[in-house]
């Protein structure tokens, strides 16, 4: 974006779509939405464009990008799927999981994407929105969480603008996004299946598919999306596990830990992951000096969650 320019926000109707592809293929950022969270796009061929995605988020350029195709055959041009990533990429495609396989040398996704790793990872979103957009580019596009960098992820329209605003020319409005949590990643690499982030599909829908999966673990060199510890981090300081507050917190409840917003009262996993960044996003702005979160199951999507409050609460 130029000096002066102001960040607007759609309905991602048709005409919307039309001036995201035409943004894009400018080389320019949009701001789409996916069944996951919001995601910042950029053409994944244009290498000066996929630059501005980190300088947008102040991202650290050795956390590689993921990359959005319309369908499983268009993997095919980029990596090489191997009868496992094909099992998967069937189960759980369109979708939120990505595959990290390794790279073709006659991919034309831009080296900055995969920030030096041989490897590339890929996802078919499952969202309308995202999906028009990439219909109508033609090409694959980068696209991480539309935030800056180790912030909260944001899930409604709104959020990109308060974290983004003045840096991306268009966010598409569909709305607040149905999984709240981002994709789940797996490596295939040698036909060996490594889980490298928890999230929207939990290890035990993944193993139906791989069998026993291994887990990286955090003192992995960073090999996909959200493996930095300090991630997904709210401004306040933030306390896990609590099953009361001070004044001086905002309590994140669970269950039945009521608290000043209740990830699910009923305890459903899923209506937590979909709540979990909307709630901190309002815990931030509470007004309070820092954030209480309630504990939270381990087993299924709580995995998910419990991983993304740890890195939000690991130390600066």
């Amino acid at each position: 974006m130029t000096a002066g320019e102001t960040t607007r926000i759609r309905l991602a109707d048709m005409a919307a779509i039309a001036e995201a592809a035409a943004l894009l293929d400018a080389g320019e950022l949009v701001a789409i939405p996916t069944e996951t969270v919001y995601g910042l796009a950029a053409d994944a061929t244009n290498g000066a464009a996929v630059a501005r995605i980190y300088a947008a988020k102040g991202r650290p350029s050795f956390n590689p990008l993921i990359v959005h195709l319309p369908n499983g055959e268009a993997a095919r041009g980029h990596a090489r799927m191997e009868p496992l990533a094909q099992a998967l990429a069937a189960r759980f495609w369109p979708g939120p999981l990505t595959l990290v396989l390794p790279r073709l040398e006659s991919s034309p996704v831009a080296a900055l994407v995969t920030a030096g790793l041989p490897t590339v990872a890929l996802r078919v979103p499952a969202h309308r929105a995202m999906q028009a957009v990439l219909a109508a580019l033609g090409r694959p596009l980068a696209a991480p969480s539309a935030n800056r960098s180790g912030r909260l992820s944001p899930t409604h329209a709104a959020h990109v603008r308060e974290s983004l605003a003045g840096r991306v020319p268009l966010i598409l409005d569909a709305g607040p996004t149905s999984a709240g949590l981002e994709s789940s990643i797996v490596s295939v690499v040698d036909g060996k299946a490594r889980l490298l982030r928890q999230g929207a599909i939990s290890r035990e829908q993944l193993e139906e598919v791989t069998g026993p999966l291994e887990i990286a673990e955090d003192a992995d060199p960073v090999a996909a999306p959200g493996m930095l510890l300090n991630h997904y981090a709210p401004a306040l300081p933030l306390r896990l596990n609590a099953a009361s507050a001070d004044a001086r917190e905002f309590l994140i409840g669970f269950g039945a830990v009521a608290g000043d917003a209740n990830l699910s009262p009923s305890g459903d996993l899923v209506e937590a992951a979909a709540n979990l960044f909307d709630f901190l996003h309002r815990a931030q702005s509470s007004g309070r000096t820092a954030i209480a979160v309630a504990p939270i199951p381990t087993h299924g999507l709580g995995a998910a969650i419990n991983d993304r409050l740890k890195r939000a609460a690991a130390p600066l």
